[in-house]
């Protein structure tokens, strides 16, 4: 009986791998495989707009912590024999109708705001996702009365009470982040629990149950780390939905009020003074600007980085 030639030769080519959903291997790299973090972070500076938002921010956030140790002027500290001069090698930025140095208000007014809205949106995710996922975990009347009570939040007018609240107890910051959050997780929730919907149903979730594990552990150890990519990029807008929010109220005259600063308190002494005197204006403003662009770049290229779907995220597993 012969053999034919070809079945006793060793076959030389390699085994086909199994195609897999787009995104869900880690790319190789020189015969590597790339770790989860580095593929995110490889797919991230691929965008070069997010590269850009990042480069910003960093330097806003430098500018607000050392700003203040080139100038030996104070916010609240008045120059009479200085008042609403424009730009010059004593005030860089100029001074208010007060003698106030902007440059030395600008930092401090970008601290202020900084500190703000990063806290509230750390804040209103920390809740959103606590009693987004809870209710869907739950599910049944727990879920029911939950999902009512963010329908009613969200139709509430909450700027009317935002403006009333923090009017009333006279624009402390500290109670403006309060505020902001109570008003300002009611969307997030929405989302999360919409998502927490599908997670409940995975297979890790009813070992869990099934080992006894609490409710409480379930949600905080299984389904809320599955929402990672979906709390980060919410994180990002969140900050400039809260920059908008305090700046809006600031301007208004009902967020952060005298003598504290902040770049809403800015624009809004700035604003009557814009034709003869527009440096008080323009600078607040363009750390506002600089602030928001900078977070919605971010915002965008860590979406497009977590997702594998993207054309950016596909692109950056593939190469």
């Amino acid at each position: 009986m012969t053999t034919d030639a070809s079945s006793r030769e060793p076959s030389t080519s390699l085994p086909e791998l199994p195609e897999s959903p787009q995104g869900a291997l880690p790319a190789r790299r020189h015969g590597r495989r790339l770790g989860l973090g580095r593929l995110y972070l490889r797919r991230f500076r691929r965008n070069r707009l997010a590269v850009v938002g990042v480069v910003i921010f960093a330097l806003l956030v430098l500018f607000s912590a050392f700003g203040g140790l080139f100038t030996s002027y104070t916010y609240d500290e008045a120059d009479f024999a200085a008042l609403t001069q424009p730009p010059s090698a004593a005030h860089w930025f100029g001074t208010n109708q007060g003698g106030n140095d902007v440059y030395a208000s600008a930092v401090h007014g970008l601290q202020r705001s900084l500190t703000i809205a990063v806290s509230v949106s750390v804040l209103t995710i920390v809740v959103a996702a606590v009693i987004g996922s809870s209710a869907a975990y739950f599910g049944g009347r727990v879920e029911k009365v939950t999902l009512a009570a963010i329908h009613f939040l969200l139709i509430v007018p909450s700027f009317l009470i935002l403006a009333l609240v923090s009017h009333r107890l006279a624009g402390d910051w500290r109670v403006l982040i309060v505020v902001l959050t109570v008003f300002g997780w009611m969307s997030t929730a929405r989302v999360i629990w919409s998502v927490s919907t599908s997670l409940r149903e995975r297979d890790y979730v009813t070992a869990a149950e099934f080992m006894g594990v609490r409710p409480l552990r379930i949600i905080l150890r299984h389904i809320i780390p599955n929402l990672g990519s979906l709390l980060i990029v919410n994180l990002t807008l969140g900050v400039v939905a809260t920059v908008l929010s305090e700046t809006g109220l600031s301007f208004l005259g009902f967020g952060v009020q005298t003598p504290d600063v902040s770049l809403g308190t800015m624009l809004a002494d700035g604003a009557s003074t814009v034709t003869s005197a527009p440096w008080l204006f323009a600078f607040p403003a363009g750390l506002v600007v600089l602030l928001t662009v900078s977070m919605t770049f971010i915002g965008d290229g860590l979406r497009d980085a977590l997702d594998p779907t993207s054309v950016t995220g596909a692109a950056g597993g593939r190469r």
